[in-house]
Parts: C-alpha cells; sequence; structure tokens
C-alpha cells in the first residue's frame, strides 16, 4: 500500500511540474486533489485496513496530499506571475497608475455618542434592554402612570397608527417590559430610537434616547444623584457643575431636571444657554409608587430611580453642533469629522 501512495505522489508532482497551461493545471489538480480525486479513492482504502496499520497509512496519504497540494501552489503562482508580466510587456497593465482607494466606514456620531454613554452605565453595573419601535398605549402611557385623561399625554406629541398602536414616544415602555418580566434587584439601560410629531433645529421626528432605572429596596434620590452625577462627569469632565431642579414627570415623584455647566461658555453666559450658565440635560426621578403596582412590585418593599436623556442632545454639546438635522441629512462632508 506505501508504494501505491508514492506512485501517486511522484505521478503529481511530474505532472504538475509538466503542465504548460492554468487550465491543463487545474484539470491534473481535480484528477488528484478533486472531490473524487486519486488521493480520495486512497483514504477511502482505511476502512479495508487493520486498526494497526491505519494511523501510519493515514498519516502517509495526508503527508503525500500535503506536498502535491503545495506543488500545485506553486505551479499556479509561477503561470499568474508570467501572466502579469505579459500584460505588463505588451502594455495592457500599467503599474505605475495609482491603486484604487476603498476608504474604511465609520459609525455614525450619534452611534459613537451612544456607544460611550452605554459603556459609561454598563461600568456602573447597568444592563442594556431593548424593546419594540411600534408600541401599545398600555405599554407607552397606562402602565407609565399617564392614564387616557390625563392631560401629561400632549407632552409627548404622538404619532399615532391603525388599531391603537403608536410609534414610541420614549424608550420607557422598555423599562415597563423589563420589571414585568424581572423581580428586583436590577439596573436596567434602554437606549433607542423615539418618535414625536416635532421637527426644527433642535427637535427631529426621529432621534434617539436612553433611558434607565434602578430597582432595589431603600433607594433613595441621593442614590440618583449619584449615578448621574458620575455619568455626567465622565461625559463631559469631572471640571463641570452639576444641579438638580424639581421638575414633573408622570411616572416619578419627586421629579427632578438635571441641568450641567455650559459646556461652551464654562458658566459665564452665552446664547446657547440663554446666558444662565447652565444647560438642560435629562430628566430623572424616583419612581412613583403607581408604575411599581402596574408591574407588580410591592411600592412598600421596594423603591428605585428612572431618568432619560436625549442622545442627540448629548451629542450637539460634545461637537458643538447647533443643528440636529445635520446628523439626518446623511452629508458625508459633515460625517467625516466624526
Amino acid at each position: 500500500m506505501p508504494e501505491k501512495i508514492n506512485k501517486i505522489h511522484e505521478e503529481a508532482k511530474i505532472a504538475f511540474e509538466a503542465a504548460d497551461t492554468l487550465q491543463k493545471l487545474d484539470e491534473i489538480r481535480i484528477k488528484y486533489l478533486g472531490k473524487n480525486g486519486l488521493f480520495t479513492d486512497l483514504m477511502k482504502n482505511l476502512a479495508s485496513l487493520d486498526p494497526s496499520e491505519k494511523p501510519a497509512y493515514g498519516k502517509a496519504v495526508n503527508d503525500a496530499k500535503k506536498d502535491i497540494e503545495q506543488a500545485f501552489q506553486d505551479k499556479k503562482s509561477k503561470f499568474e506571475g508570467q501572466e502579469l508580466f505579459n500584460l505588463v510587456k505588451s502594455g495592457q497593465l500599467d503599474i505605475t497608475l495609482p491603486g484604487k482607494s476603498f476608504p474604511r466606514g465609520k459609525k455614525h456620531p450619534i452611534t459613537q455618542v451612544m456607544d460611550e454613554m452605554v459603556s459609561i452605565f454598563e461600568r456602573l453595573g447597568f444592563s442594556v434592554a431593548e424593546g419594540p419601535d411600534i408600541e401599545t398605549e398600555y405599554f407607552n402611557f397606562e402602565a407609565l402612570n399617564i392614564p387616557p385623561y390625563h392631560p401629561s399625554r400632549d407632552m409627548w406629541s404622538t404619532l399615532w397608527l391603525e388599531d391603537g398602536l403608536l410609534l414610541r414616544t420614549h424608550t420607557s415602555p422598555v423599562q415597563i417590559r423589563v420589571m414585568k418580566k424581572q423581580k428586583p434587584p436590577l439596573a436596567v439601560i434602554a437606549p433607542g430610537r423615539v418618535y414625536r410629531r416635532d421637527a426644527d433645529v433642535t427637535h427631529s421626528p426621529v432621534f434617539h434616547q436612553l433611558e434607565g432605572l434602578l430597582v432595589d429596596t431603600d433607594i433613595k434620590f441621593s442614590d440618583l444623584k449619584g449615578v448621574l452625577t458620575l455619568f455626567l462627569h465622565a461625559v463631559f469632565g469631572r471640571d463641570k457643575k452639576v444641579r438638580f431642579r424639581p421638575s414633573y414627570f408622570p411616572f416619578t415623584e419627586p421629579s427632578c431636571e438635571v441641568d450641567v455647566e455650559c459646556v461652551m461658555c464654562e458658566g459665564d453666559g452665552c446664547g446657547v444657554c440663554k446666558q444662565s450658565g447652565w444647560l438642560e440635560i435629562l430628566g430623572a426621578g424616583i419612581i412613583d409608587p403607581n408604575v411599581l403596582k402596574n408591574v407588580n412590585y410591592d411600592p412598600e418593599k421596594y423603591s428605585g430611580f428612572a431618568f432619560g436623556v436625549g442622545i442627540e442632545r448629548i451629542a450637539m454639546l460634545k461637537h458643538g453642533i447647533g443643528d440636529i438635522r445635520l446628523f439626518f441629512e446623511n452629508d458625508i462632508r459633515f460625517l467625516r469629522q466624526f
């Protein structure tokens, strides 16, 4: 049997060396190395051998096959090199021409900022959750303590669809879906697209939010302040001052707006911050007990906080961009800057 292997091995090497065209070379390759080639037939003989003979036989076949494959590649490279030489010599190929450039794609600036924000919260122990863009009225409003008759619904400029469905106006419905499936303790952020009937230099019908919540026993407003202060310092720098102002949201009580020292004027007052020295960044608060009841959490046992921040808002401030529409016009001259 080893003699048969050696014979086929030598025949193949001689045949490859004698091939004078690429087509002939490929025909020889198929004869010896193809799916139904001679080396495949040699491996089929393994089944008829004594178990003690199989390892040595298999190794001999594989070694011969590897050598033949290398011989094929060497001969093929010679043909290809000669073909290139002939093209250059005949003037059909000008190797002095500059090569074609294939620029690498990059992440959109919104995606870059979103990834940075997600990374910060992941380091703080939050996990990422996602949900559908088309939502029900229950998850988008009612479960968040916003009943049909409540005037706060006007805050969201909702885009309604048929059969009571809507394009989600915030990513808070993801929080409801998570809480209905999981029991505390939990810390979750929900980044994603949201939709509202609004459009000007600072608002878009489609934009992105990152909302989050933390639920456990004995969660206080001081925990909320600590987490959000760490987040804003990580985004804008530890030298930036942060302040919390009382506000109203139907799903949190107490609620607050969170401001950061103006990144444009360093707090001195400018047109961007309307001479106040502060920029409104996000809304937050302690989760309303009614929301906890809606997801079957005991408000006497559990408490938590929630927050929401516009990703375009952060990106515009970080990069000094004055018109939100630039993010969605797909002007490559603008996007290349990031």
